[in-house]
């Protein structure tokens, strides 16, 4: 089971990734224009993602125990919650943080680190 320490390691382990206390909660963004990329609810058993809103419903419906919204809160936004019981081992976080990441990431970053950025299509 993941934890919100592995969410630490992980997120900080990122290129240009800093910790940020907003809301209540640690958010881990990126250094210079703070773009965040994930969160830890106030409970450090959730984390919020960067997911494009056309690829949550897929999600979602094909894991609930794992992928869920906030209502009134991740509606209008690319955003979705993950449950960190639900997820498998590390690579499973890491992969999720790292599409978050690449999602926030500005093409400078991206290029800075090509064995990071999102496969061509």
């Amino acid at each position: 089971m993941a934890t919100a320490d592995d969410v630490r390691r992980i997120a900080l382990g990122l290129p240009g990734a800093i910790e940020k206390l907003a809301w209540g909660m640690p958010t881990f963004r990126l250094e210079g224009g703070g773009r965040i990329f994930a969160s830890l609810d106030d409970d450090d058993r959730v984390m919020g993602v960067k997911c494009p809103q056309e690829d949550r419903e897929e999600l979602i419906a094909a894991e609930p125990d794992k992928f869920f919204l906030r209502e009134g809160h991740d509606d209008n936004y690319a955003w979705m919650r993950v449950r960190l019981s639900a997820l498998e081992d590390d690579d499973e976080l890491y992969a999720i943080l790292l599409d978050s990441w690449r999602q926030a990431a500005p093409r400078k970053l991206l290029d800075a680190h090509p064995d990071l950025a999102p496969p061509k299509r």
